[in-house]
């Protein structure tokens, strides 16, 4: 077992290994989650429960590939030649597929002009897959078989929801996050061997087809109660002395929504703690609510959602020391995974420098009748068509309306099955 006794926010210590850069990607646009309720006649009683604000919406020009490289790219940008040609692998996850079996990655290592002696891969189980590939990555920088090597994961999915989903279409997002994986580890470095696991076949969510998603919200929900439990068990039988509080200064869970976070905080306190209403609440102000800030105005990101919230966390929790952060991944079907991390204030200044809050800040607002507008043409993002043109320019006025401008990459349509794309 490893022994992490004594190792806490009082003295964290960090191993050389884990996350070099995060960044995120969540769109051009948004729409207020009470929109959605209020145009759909759904229960607003059940909005505070959801807590949330916005849902990130993409525009018909955004698909899996753009997600995946707007959000990559900052990240990419900021290495010098050397350091770009040392990422050796990198892996897109993703539930949205865009070809049985072209990969996703193969556009995103072209458009991000990474070198050609990389290993190329897609990744697929729901919304876990991408802590499966942060830690394969880490087993393989820390295996010392390639010194100096980088890993780039990118988290990408868009959204196929509408009514027909009822209370889930408010919560789901679109965007990306982007993680890069090295002995360099600014952001977050990786307790290694520390991590639990629990899995096992359900039905709570699918997608049978490309262009609607199956959503059993009460069995999803349990689901992941279930899976955050049994994966800190599995994390305790690990680490020895480990404690849901003592051993964690913040933590960053896997956020379908807001509501369901603080719901599984509060499960998680009532079985392994002694603490009254008040405490519990207190708790979750201090270790869990600075991680909901930006999901809360983004929604679910699927397999990027525990690293938006852990995005997060960094920016927003008061930390003037290194602290260690508990993170919890969970995928529908279902795979789950409890892990840590420690981060310190350089964490913070690092991070700082991609600007999240201000590019969330600068999406622009949607009417209810724009947001119909766009959903039919959004729903036809991963049908396989032979040919297929995307008229850009039509949506420029969406372009110019966000206060922030960026050199975005585009999606163009499909040639004889062959998606283009060009920068804007």
């Amino acid at each position: 077992m490893r022994d992490e006794s004594g190792v806490n926010g009082n003295g964290a210590s960090r191993s050389q290994y884990g996350i070099e850069a995060l960044n995120v990607y969540c769109g051009l646009a948004y729409i207020p989650v009470r929109s959605i309720f209020e145009h759909r006649g759904l229960d607003l009683g059940r909005l505070g429960n959801l807590m949330m604000e916005k849902r990130s919406i993409a525009l018909p020009f955004e698909d899996p590939v753009t997600n995946a490289v707007n959000a990559a790219k900052p990240i990419v940008d900021a290495l010098d030649d050397e350091q770009r040609d040392r990422i050796e692998i990198v892996v897109t996850s993703s539930e949205s597929g865009i070809d049985y079996s072209k990969s996703i990655t193969s556009y995103v290592h072209e458009y991000l002009g990474l070198s050609r002696n990389c290993r190329i891969v897609e990744m697929k189980q729901a919304c876990y897959a991408a802590t499966a590939a942060v830690q394969m990555a880490i087993g393989y920088v820390a295996s010392g078989m390639s010194p100096g090597a980088k890993v780039l994961i990118i988290a990408t999915d868009i959204a196929l929801v509408d009514a027909r989903t009822e209370y889930a279409e408010p919560a789901v997002g679109t965007g990306a996050a982007a993680v890069l994986i090295s002995d360099q580890p600014h952001i977050m470095a990786l307790d290694l061997g520390a991590f639990g696991n629990y899995s096992f076949e359900t039905m709570d969510s699918a997608r049978p087809t490309p262009e609607f998603d199956i959503a059993d919200v009460d069995g999803s929900l349990f689901a992941y109660l279930d899976c955050l439990s049994g994966s800190f068990e599995d994390y305790c039988s690990r680490v020895d002395s480990a404690d849901f509080i003592s051993s964690f200064d913040q933590l960053a869970l896997h956020t379908p929504f807001s509501g369901l976070v603080k719901a599984a905080h509060r499960k998680m306190m009532r079985e392994l703690t002694q603490a009254s209403p008040r405490q519990v609440e207190e708790d979750f102000l201090r270790r869990v609510a600075p991680s909901l800030a930006y999901p809360t105005v983004v929604g679910n990101l699927c397999s990027g959602s525990v690293y938006l919230a852990l995005a997060s966390m960094i920016e927003c929790a008061p930390y003037a020391r290194p602290s260690r952060v508990g993170l919890f991944s969970y995928g529908s079907g279902c795979s789950s995974e409890f892990f840590s991390g420690t981060i310190d204030s350089n964490s913070k200044t690092s991070l700082a420098k991609l600007r999240i809050a201000s590019h969330l800040e600068s999406r622009c607002e949607l009417s209810f009748e724009e947001y119909l507008a766009l959903l039919k043409e959004n729903l036809r993002c991963l049908m396989p068509v032979e040919d297929r043109e995307i008229d850009v320019a039509r949506y420029d006025h969406f372009l110019q309306r966000t206060r922030e401008r960026r050199r975005i990459l585009v999606w163009q349509g499909v040639k004889k099955f062959h998606r283009q794309y060009q920068w804007h």
